[in-house]
């Protein structure tokens, strides 16, 4: 053994201060005591003085009967059992442990169900094979425990006798927690809720729902990103919004859609990146960058991309749609593997996975672009969740161009991360757009029709003509302005104008 020595109780603890002294465990232990350069968790475990477990300030805090015994497998066993896993973490310390001491361990408890886990894991994310036996004793057990985070089906290994249920592979496997935020969406079946909403419209209505919806998407995503492209590149997008879940995703794919996204390829090298990349400015004065964000390292981007198709062809159909898109779409955008249009694919790859599983109605594409745009705030401060984490352990320097080159090996950041705030967000971002979004764009448009169909009934006038005057009366609280009635509608009568603006102000009282 190595004789680590861990952590005793601190009141600060790698400049985290405590909500009162404590003894960090399980993965705050193992960070600590063997230099582990990783992001923290979202949240630190340790054992307090009280008699009940409590969070606060980025710690939870259990009672003393929960201390485990100050050693690799006490502090790991904790870990399984109360942090859920940590897939970063853990290879990291696979890595820097000598692999005689774990294989010590599984040889000491062939049936313990956490050492035959942390075998399991072993093998799987270092790809080498650990000096013990395989296991002929014990229960099968599930790698990743569901009363802690999100899982798939997955397959058995008798080796180890486990069923891996990880939700992806070496290549790019980010997990979720179980939280009561996530249990709530996912028990609104938030998808028959938007089926049934659809039931309820007309043919006729819901097309033209469907069209505007799309169309607000594709602006949304573009404004999201500070732009105002031309309309046939906003349409152009809008198209392939629509078609989202009916290509498989392949690198051949990806291009395409950036190919889209850009449109004018003469200032924007096309392709992946073969340099590395970051979000942020830079000073002023030196024109050094200052990232918020550095993307993955050109030379990890084949296996990182390869992680991202596997999962969505083998994975993404065994956890919840809105769970899927999450990983998938936000896993996308922290590896940032193109130059420029990563945020609308991003945003797109949320409405592949929801179409590829059916959650939204045939022909239906809900604008979730939109939802962002409007919680812009909530978005980026999902995206700092990680990225401001993430980004002190990235080791770089300014190139000649004032890009970032990556020093050290980062791919684990990018393939294994807790995409926990970004699912609640975006099922708030779906759920708006079923409950809100979709009902009342369907219910403008009934109304519409009501007051163009009242229009008509007074005067002849083309459709071009009766938008016009809905716009000058929405314009000006249900009154035409004085302007409209000198000049578009000069040719209505009093009589004709104060029907028209009585019949607006009644199908449009708010």
């Amino acid at each position: 053994m190595t004789g680590k020595r861990f952590s005793k109780r601190v009141s600060v603890f790698q400049e985290s201060r405590l909500p009162e002294a404590a003894l960090p465990v399980g993965y705050a232990a193992l960070i600590d005591a063997y230099d582990l350069d990783v992001p923290r968790p979202r949240t630190f475990c340790a054992i307090g003085v009280r008699h009940k477990v409590y969070e606060k300030d980025g710690w939870r805090l259990y009672t003393p009967r929960h201390e485990p015994a100050a050693s690799l497998e006490g502090h790991l066993v904790f870990a399984l059992k109360y942090e859920g896993l940590d897939l970063c973490i853990l290879k990291r310390l696979f890595e820097a442990i000598d692999p005689s001491e774990l294989a010590a361990l599984v040889r000491a408890k062939p049936a313990s169900a956490y050492m035959r886990r942390l075998w399991f894991l072993y093998e799987w994310l270092l790809k080498e094979r650990l000096d013990a036996p395989d296991a002929a004793t014990g229960n099968y057990a599930e790698i990743v425990d569901r009363k802690l985070q999100w899982a798939v089906e997955g397959s058995t290994s008798t080796r180890h006798r486990v069923r891996n249920n990880l939700p992806g592979t070496p290549a790019f496997c980010p997990m979720v927690f179980r939280t009561d935020t996530l249990k709530r969406f996912v028990e609104a079946r938030l998808d028959a809720r938007a089926h049934a909403v659809v039931g309820r419209i007309s043919a006729g209505i819901l097309a033209r729902t469907a069209a505007f919806l799309l169309l607000k998407d594709s602006k949304s995503s573009y404004a999201i990103e500070g732009e105002a492209p031309p309309q046939d590149r906003v349409q152009r997008w809008g198209k392939a919004i629509g078609e989202a879940g009916q290509h498989p995703l392949d690198r051949d794919e990806f291009l395409r859609l950036q190919r889209i996204v850009i449109g004018d390829e003469r200032f924007v090298r096309l392709g992946f990146r073969t340099e590395g990349g970051f979000v942020g400015g830079h000073d002023r004065d030196t024109r050094m960058p200052l990232p918020d964000h550095i993307s993955a390292r050109p030379e990890d981007l084949p296996s990182l991309v390869q992680g991202l198709i596997d999962f969505d062809r083998d994975f993404a159909g065994g956890v919840d749609p809105v769970i899927a898109a999450s990983i998938l779409s936000f896993g996308f955008v922290y590896i940032h593997p193109f130059e420029d249009g990563n945020g609308r694919i991003h945003r797109y790859l949320i409405h592949h996975v929801l179409s590829a599983r059916g959650f939204n109605p045939p022909g239906m594409v809900f604008p979730v672009s939109a939802a962002i745009l409007e919680r812009i705030d909530d978005y980026r401060r999902v995206l700092e969740s990680y990225s401001q984490r993430l980004l002190p352990h990235i080791r770089w320097e300014p190139t000649e161009r004032m890009n970032v080159r990556a020093l050290n090996d980062t791919a684990d950041f990018y393939r294994y991360f807790d995409a926990t705030p970004h699912a609640e967000y975006l099922f708030g971002c779906v759920q708006k757009t079923i409950e809100s979004d979709l009902p009342e764009e369907a219910a403008f448009l009934e109304r519409y029709d009501q007051f163009k169909a009242r229009v008509e009934a007074i005067v002849e006038m083309p459709a071009s003509l009766v938008d016009l005057l809905f716009n000058f009366l929405r314009q000006n609280g249900g009154v035409l302005s004085k302007r409209a009635r000198e000049r578009e509608f000069a040719e209505l009568t009093e009589r004709e104008a104060a029907q028209i603006e009585e019949h607006y102000q009644d199908i449009f009282p708010n």
